[in-house]
């Protein structure tokens, strides 16, 4: 029998567990967990804060806060200030960088955006009605044509706008849906009647292209941040048989 020497034994071991290890990106500022929550603080705070407060707000040691804070601020996403509190040395204060791209790219803030205009419309009866045409026609526009499978096209598209939907057929021509996601649930927090209306006339205008038999019988909002609206459609043709006999 071949003997392999010791340390060949302990370096074979070594690299096999090394290649379970997640290491971290480093041409990207943001892989480390840490510098992410750091950067979503200051963010949230929109001004500068000192290195003990952002420690306080995460929950972790200023030491470890201040090298993650270094490491943001050679990435350009911070900026650094030393301010004087009254007497006692100097501190230094973060702030996010002016040219900061945390994604590689420009910010959007859209989330922010849809939030501020869904405050901006007033929840009349008028308005929703408008608000609900204008859904339609959107979701007339998300729809493929030609579907053969009102079920399954119905569930991608809702899926890929990040309901996370459980669709089911609950008869002939007849679909349950409930919705497992709010993805608009910051701005249903601004508005709720505004957006719900706008989901619902979205929700009628995709059923317009995929199966013009149907119909939208119930359409329930519930909680955004627990999720679970249901939506029933009744009347549709383009429900496979297969799945009906279920």
């Amino acid at each position: 029998m071949v003997k392999i020497p010791r340390q060949t034994l302990f370096t074979q071991e070594c690299c096999a567990k090394l290649t379970d290890i997640d290491l971290p990106d480093h041409t990207n500022p943001l892989a480390q967990p840490t510098r992410t929550r750091l950067f979503a603080a200051l963010t949230t705070l929109r001004r500068s804060a000192t290195t003990e407060e952002l420690a306080r707000e995460l929950g972790l040691h200023v030491n470890g806060v201040r090298r993650q804070l270094e490491r943001m601020h050679e990435g350009g996403l911070v900026e650094r200030r030393r301010a004087t509190h009254g007497r006692g040395r100097p501190r230094d204060e973060w702030s996010i960088a002016s040219g900061a791209r945390p994604t590689g790219s420009d910010p959007q803030a859209y989330a922010d955006l849809a939030g501020w205009l869904a405050r901006s419309i007033p929840a009349g009866p008028g308005r929703l009605r408008q608000v609900e045409r204008t859904g339609r026609d959107v979701g007339r526009e998300l729809a493929p044509a030609g579907t053969d499978d009102l079920t399954e096209s119905f569930r991608e598209i809702f899926a890929a706008l990040g309901f996370q939907p459980e669709v089911e057929v609950t008869g002939e021509g007849q679909i349950c849906c409930r919705l497992g996601n709010c993805p608009y649930r910051s701005s249903v927090r601004e508005n709720p009647d505004v957006i719900c209306a706008l989901h619902k006339g979205m929700t009628e205008g995709v059923l317009d292209k995929l199966d013009p038999a149907s119909r939208l019988t119930r359409f329930e909002p519930r909680d955004p941040e627990l999720a679970g609206c249901v939506v029933e459609v009744r009347g549709a043709n383009r429900v496979k048989a297969a799945e009906a006999s279920e």
